[in-house]
């Protein structure tokens, strides 16, 4: 499979006009109504912000343009991956994640402005909201219900299975619990969610990697497919290890197989899932070591095997990138949806590159 890439990509969410003008962390998905939704979490400083939003914008002629960014999620904290998962008839599942005042203090990230605006978040408001959150919309995205908060994160939010039931595959949240990739079934009307099962922790040599951002997606057979990303990192170098490994569930996400590794030691992560319409699967992911940049892999077997990655894009600008997720587009084409930094000095923003698979 050859990637040939489609035009140049195209900034499709920012805001260039203020000093708000950091967005990142996208996904990208089609409406039971026709149309694309794009959310990212935008309106920030920088990486760590307490100003950040997860927003959300439409497009009516197939990713060509899009509308201004709306928030959905603005708590008091820092709103950040925006994942959606569209199911029912017209139903529009927006996720997010926040960070809470001390870690952002800790960051060392946004001096006095930001200090200010941290130093009138009160405990209580705080609390009545921290977490992994997500609201519902019955409407194609036009109205949403109240704001829910979930046991487990994941940047590109949950699946739809052919029954209807909506599967939440995310990282355990809370410190509390026990640090490890989870399934839960998740109720659109009442917001309520129920534990299925986990993914066993991959360890190696050296002892555990951490195992967090994780998508996944269903096949024909109803078999759950996820894509997870496993890392570690030492001081002063590249990451060791910046992967992503696969595990699959024929049980509606109760039991799980042993994650493998699809991408290489440093091949790329965080991983979004989708199966094109010819029955390809294309999972595509970031690489942080160099060569930087977006890359896909492809698989003809339902994930058995998996390609080589290829790049979607190179970047020469920065590390900081990625989060990659894809949308087929009605002639057959996809568009990949991701943040990075077009140049050198400038904030990061959400880019979009249209492709088509070629034998």
């Amino acid at each position: 499979m050859k990637i040939v890439r489609i035009g140049e990509p195209k900034i499709l969410q920012s805001n260039p006009l203020s000093k708000h003008n950091y967005f990142a962390w996208p996904t990208v998905a089609r409406l039971k109504n026709g149309k694309i939704a794009l959310a990212s979490s935008g309106f920030r400083l920088q990486h760590i912000c307490p100003f950040g939003k997860a927003v959300l914008s439409f497009s009516e002629d197939e990713g060509q343009t899009y509308t201004a960014p709306a928030p959905i999620i603005d708590t008091v904290l820092d709103d950040r991956d925006a994942g959606l998962c569209a199911f029912g008839t017209s139903g529009l599942i927006l996720t997010s994640f926040n960070n809470d005042v001390a870690f952002q203090r800790k960051s060392g990230q946004g001096g006095e402005y930001r200090d200010r605006y941290l130093d009138i978040v009160s405990e209580e408001e705080q609390n009545a909201v921290l977490g992994s959150t997500f609201r519902v919309s019955f409407d194609n995205g036009v109205t949403f219900g109240p704001l829910y908060r979930s046991p487990v994160t994941s940047p590109h939010g949950p699946l739809e299975m052919p029954d209807g039931t909506i599967v939440y595959v995310g990282r355990t949240f809370s410190r509390t619990q026990v640090d490890c990739i989870s399934a839960y079934t998740l109720d659109p009307h009442t917001g309520a969610m129920d534990y299925l099962g986990s993914i066993e922790n991959v360890e190696d040599e050296e002892g555990k990697l951490l195992s967090c951002e994780p998508h996944a997606t269903v096949l024909p057979d109803g078999s759950i497919l996820c894509h997870i990303r496993l890392q570690r990192s030492r001081p002063g170098m590249n990451y060791d290890t910046f992967a992503t490994y696969q595990s699959v569930s024929r049980d509606g996400g109760r039991t799980w197989t042993v994650p493998v590794c699809i991408s290489g030691r440093v091949g790329g992560a965080p991983a979004h899932l989708l199966r094109h319409s010819s029955g390809t699967l294309i999972s595509v992911a970031a690489r942080r070591n160099d060569p930087c940049g977006i890359v896909a892999f492809f698989s003809m077997d339902d994930g058995k095997t998996w390609s080589e990655s290829q790049f979607l894009y190179e970047d020469s600008v920065s590390r900081d990138l990625g989060y990659p997720a894809t949308v087929e587009l009605k002639d057959g084409s996809l568009q990949t949806v991701f943040y990075a930094h077009p140049k050198s000095g400038d904030p990061a923003v959400i880019l979009g590159q249209i492709w088509k698979m070629e034998e």
